[in-house]
């Protein structure tokens, strides 16, 4: 097992068909596809990405498996609050980091990350879940965890609940699944 499994399993879990879910971090499209592929025809994915490539590429992915029900955003995963309404998601996923295969000057950062976090759980329904892989390293991933996992930390026990998965004895920098659900 390793993060991707961890994430997508505990998805296939609560994300219902006719679901609603949001890619707070689109990348390459892969999570944007099983997410629309897990809610079907009937559910919705909106994704978003603050790469022009990123968004294209997403698209096209979307285009290629013939899936109808994702729209693609070119905008900051901190300002989702923009593009649905409170309590309607079902599921948000983030994977932190940089585009693979692209630019990796430009990488998601705590600051913004903590805003679309915070704007995500407010998107959630009771029950919802929220995914955020944390990747350590490179330019800024330390700065990123180590403001993160306080901030998570930090969250209110009564209305969510935060698991960390570590991936104890994997050497280097592995990264970490982390499942917020609204209570």
């Amino acid at each position: 097992m390793n993060a991707l499994d961890a994430v997508r399993k505990a998805v296939l879990e609560h994300l219902p068909a006719g679901g609603y879910a949001i890619d707070a971090t689109a990348g390459r499209g892969g999570d944007t596809v099983f997410l629309a592929r897990t809610v079907g025809e009937t559910g919705r994915v909106l994704a978003f990405d603050i790469q022009e490539e990123a968004v294209e590429s997403t698209r096209a992915r979307l285009k290629a498996e013939g899936l109808t029900n994702a729209r693609v955003v070119l905008a900051s995963h901190a300002d989702m609050a923009d593009y649905a309404a409170p309590e309607s998601a079902d599921c948000i996923l983030f994977n932190l980091g940089y585009l693979p295969g692209g630019d990796h000057t430009v990488y998601t950062r705590a600051d913004s990350t903590c805003r679309a976090i915070t704007a995500g759980l407010a998107l959630l329904k009771r029950g919802g879940l929220m995914c955020v892989t944390v990747y350590s390293g490179g330019a800024n991933g330390y700065d990123e965890r180590n403001a993160l996992l306080p901030f998570l930390a930090s969250l209110d026990d009564s209305r969510y609940q935060v698991l960390v998965l570590s991936f104890h004895n994997w050497k280097k920098d592995p990264p970490l699944p982390v499942f917020v659900t609204k209570l």
